[in-house]
């Protein structure tokens, strides 16, 4: 069993040893707040005067658990990605039939659909970065998650707006570059304002993971071949990439690397061997944050295609429930993990987020604290 071991580098940057992934359950006096708006019964200015209340006192509390890198809980959202594309210009909000999850039940039905060329100019999480520089304690840095550059391709070539983005981008190289200058846009801006930390949540891999897709007009599942797999990653790793290439020197850019996450529920399981090479040997990210929250995620195994100088956080507690994990079980998974990557260079953090959209997951808010001391716990038992 893994003991505490002082002689090992301690993290001075993102990621740190005891992290997070981002959203935290909304409080009820929030979702109040946004029902009412919703039904005009409180004007912005209101329901911002409620965001800005509890974004405070969730900093406070992130601060008090003992984390480094703090987020607003994405308070200000209704969906983990969503709401960034809205932001953009070129960009529409539309309804559509939700993406299915592994139950086969679906997800609120939103999306995306381009109405022109895309731009990242005066993006509105710029001004809630603002409020959260301004509110943090001396010492803590704000860590500012936005969807990944390869999860928006994927929301601009699903079928029901795939006809719109050929119009404004008929070829796909032509669309990717838009993204990538759009993205570096909105990077490059949130540097200029104080910027140190962005992490790309990247569900854009779930289903690769599996090697199959859904058709969401038959709730059937597609199995890729071969050669579309290697297409489909191809692609999803030049749009980062060339995102990455792109955004200022010195801001440090990491990847969630989701399996879906909506109301305790998921959309896809299976190892990450599948997407391991090209997503862990050529993808230009500084640390990788890895759900292995279940039976059904593989082994670590798949470690080793990581090259030494990244950083791997584990994510072993889940968000989707309350039940409190063993300590004792996490850390021998962390020294199981450790066979495969450098103990020195692995983090830890519950699987995902606890509210990747408004609804939030199955648990409750001290349920959701209870974890992360609990990881606080481990990590200082670890390496101090």
């Amino acid at each position: 069993m893994l003991s505490k071991v002082s002689s090992f580098t301690k993290p001075f940057h993102s990621p740190f040893r005891n992290d997070i992934v981002g959203s935290f359950l909304r409080p009820a006096r929030l979702k109040k707040a946004r029902q009412q708006f919703a039904e005009d019964q409180l004007t912005a200015t209101g329901l911002k005067k409620v965001e800005d209340e509890l974004i405070i006192d969730l900093i406070k509390k992130e601060e008090d658990v003992g984390l480094q890198a703090v987020t607003d809980g994405e308070f200000r959202r209704s969906w983990y990605h969503l709401d960034f594309f809205w932001g953009l210009q070129g960009i529409k909000k539309i309804q559509t039939a939700g993406w299915q999850l592994h139950d086969g039940t679906r997800a609120r039905g939103e999306g995306a659909e381009l109405t022109g060329p895309l731009g990242g100019r005066n993006h509105p999480f710029i001004e809630h970065f603002e409020f959260m520089k301004d509110h943090i304690s001396t010492g803590i840095e704000v860590k500012q998650t936005l969807p990944s550059p390869a999860l928006f391709l994927t929301q601009l070539e699903f079928p029901n707006v795939i006809d719109k983005t050929k119009q404004i981008y008929p070829t796909e190289d032509a669309l990717i570059k838009a993204i990538a200058q759009a993205y570096d846009e909105v990077l490059a801006d949130f540097y200029k304002h104080g910027a140190k930390i962005v992490q790309f949540d990247d569900s854009a891999w779930s289903n690769l993971i599996a090697a199959k897709i859904v058709d969401h007009h038959t709730n059937n599942y597609n199995e890729f071949t071969l050669s579309e797999l290697n297409t489909l990653k191809q692609k999803l790793l030049k749009v980062n990439n060339l995102t990455i290439a792109g955004a200022p020197d010195g801001l440090i850019i990491n990847a969630h690397i989701c399996r879906g996450n909506y109301k305790s529920n998921w959309a896809y399981s299976g190892s990450y061997a599948n997407i391991a090479d090209p997503l862990f040997t050529q993808e230009k990210i500084n640390a990788f944050y890895l759900e292995y929250d279940s039976e059904h995620d593989g082994g670590f195994d798949v470690l080793k295609k990581i090259s030494t100088d990244k950083w791997v956080v584990l994510g072993l507690l889940t968000s989707k429930n309350g039940k409190l994990e063993e300590k004792e079980k996490i850390m021998q998974r962390i020294e199981d993990a450790s066979h495969y990557f450098n103990l020195d260079h692995l983090c830890l953090s519950p699987q995902c987020g606890f509210a990747s959209s408004e609804e939030g997951n199955i648990l409750t808010e001290e349920q959701q604290w209870a974890k992360l001391r609990l990881i606080k716990s481990i990590t200082a038992e670890i390496w101090g």
